[in-house]
């Protein structure tokens, strides 16, 4: 009972057999991690025979197809920005969108309204009559308070070329269709 283990001697009895003083390897001789002759491993740097090199697929593609999300070649002409309506940009002669660039001669510009506005009693106004109409019949001049609210969208669509672009602007007050509507009708003095 002394003995830690009575079963313990100096022998080595279980896994595969190897030499004394050598560490564990790999079933064909090879310790695990380590590169053996001329075949490099994953992890360790491997020498360049040349320039350096990506293989096809890996990163970005070297030639970018033309569609959604991936924009079309930049115009011959260059141009310069004019106005920009949501992620439309109408150049001096042409309208580049994430879907490609159109040309702008010709160009079809539509604007659509999907905002509402709501005039509301706020609580606040409520509160002050119910306390102010028990003193007096003034607090109910506080039920003529109004609060208006605008959500939507103002939705501007854009056709040329064969292509078709929309995109929604945010409706954050009551202006906000007339001031896209100006844009719109400046890009269509220019489409003509």
């Amino acid at each position: 009972m002394s003995d830690p283990n009575p079963y313990a001697d100096d022998s080595y009895k279980w896994g595969p057999s190897q030499q004394p003083g050598t560490p564990p390897g790999a079933p064909n001789g090879q310790g695990y991690g380590y590169p053996a002759a001329g075949n490099p491993v994953y992890g360790y740097p491997q020498p360049l025979s040349g320039p350096p090199s990506q293989p096809p697929g890996y990163g970005y593609p070297s030639q970018q197809p033309q569609g959604y999300g991936y924009p079309g070649a930049a115009p011959a002409g260059g141009g310069t920005p004019v106005l920009s309506i949501g992620d439309i940009t109408v150049m001096s002669d042409s309208i580049v969108t994430p879907s490609g660039t159109m040309p702008l001669k010709g160009a079809v510009w539509t604007a659509t309204d999907m905002s509402r506005t709501e005039e509301k009693i706020p609580p606040v106004a409520i509160v002050l009559a119910i306390i102010f109409a028990l003193a007096c019949l003034i607090g109910l001049l506080f039920l003529l308070m109004k609060q208006k609210q605008t959500t939507g969208f103002v939705q501007v669509t854009v056709t040329s070329g064969g292509r078709h672009h929309s995109t929604m602007i945010p409706a954050t007050h009551p202006e906000t269709f007339a001031m896209v509507m100006s844009q719109v009708n400046t890009a269509r003095s220019m489409s003509v």
